[in-house]
Formats: C-alpha cells, sequence, structure tokens
C-alpha cells in the first residue's frame, strides 16, 4: 500500500521540525523564540515537495495543487503539536511548559493544553502564508517551463 505524497511529507515536516527542536535543546537555544521562526523552511520544503510531486504525475490545476499543499502543511503541524504534547508531558508537564520561554505566545503561565492550541493555531496560520508563498513560487516557476 502506497502513502499518500500529503501524508508521506507532512511526515517529512514533522520529522525535520522534530529534529531541529531537539537540537535547539541539545544546545541550549530553547530560549531563543526568534530561531523557531526556522520552522516555516522545513514546513515550505515539505509544501513544495508535494507540489513538485504533483507536477511530475501532470496535476497542473491550481486549486487541486492548493488543496493538496493545504493538507501536507496542515497535516504536517498537526503531528509536530501532537508530538509537542507527547514530549511536554514526557519531560514532566506543567513544570516543562515553565521553563519554554516566556517570550513566546503568552504572557503569565499556560497550561499545556494552551501551549499546544496556541502553537497549533501559530503553526495554522504560518502554514496558511508558506502554502500561499510555494503556490506563487510554483506557479511562477510551471509558467515559464511551459
Amino acid at each position: 500500500m502506497k502513502l499518500p505524497k500529503e501524508l508521506i511529507n507532512a511526515l517529512i515536516i514533522f520529522a525535520g521540525i522534530a529534529v531541529y527542536f531537539v537540537i535547539m535543546e541539545f544546545f541550549g537555544l530553547t530560549n531563543l523564540f526568534y530561531l523557531r521562526i526556522l520552522n516555516g523552511f522545513i514546513v515550505f520544503y515539505g509544501v513544495y515537495r508535494t507540489l513538485n510531486s504533483n507536477y511530475a504525475e501532470g496535476k497542473s490545476g491550481y486549486l487541486d495543487n492548493l488543496r493538496s499543499a493545504g493538507l501536507t502543511a496542515i497535516l504536517g503541524v498537526v503531528f509536530s503539536v501532537i508530538g509537542l504534547l507527547i514530549y511536554i508531558y514526557s519531560k514532566g508537564g506543567e513544570a516543562f511548559i515553565a521553563t519554554l520561554s516566556e517570550d513566546f505566545l503568552f504572557g503569565g503561565s499556560p497550561s499545556v493544553n494552551e501551549y499546544c492550541i496556541g502553537v497549533l493555531f501559530e503553526g495554522l496560520a504560518s502554514s496558511v502564508i508558506i502554502v500561499f508563498i510555494a503556490m506563487q513560487l510554483w506557479r511562477s516557476k510551471t509558467s515559464t517551463q511551459d
């Protein structure tokens, strides 16, 4: 059974983000919230892989590719937030949340669920932006190659 390319690329996004954050934690950089912006490049990579795969299969419709790219990004973000939730609970739950960057998303002390929901909404919002950027780049690429 062959998995859909959207799922495969979403899993690549999840793995990339997981490795990126583990490396950040290893080097003690998790408190630098601006480094978290770089995970957008990982999402972009997965989305663009989906678009290139669609193009190679002859799928050139804008809306079909928009749906495919959006599904890839959304699944990648959802998998990443689920991974984050599991990771936070494995590190101590509420106690671990207190060690995360206070400047990121919240003031005060959010619960684990509040933190993950905030990260989910932020990830979905940035994914929408990334998908539209990728679609514009893909469209300009395919219009010059035809």
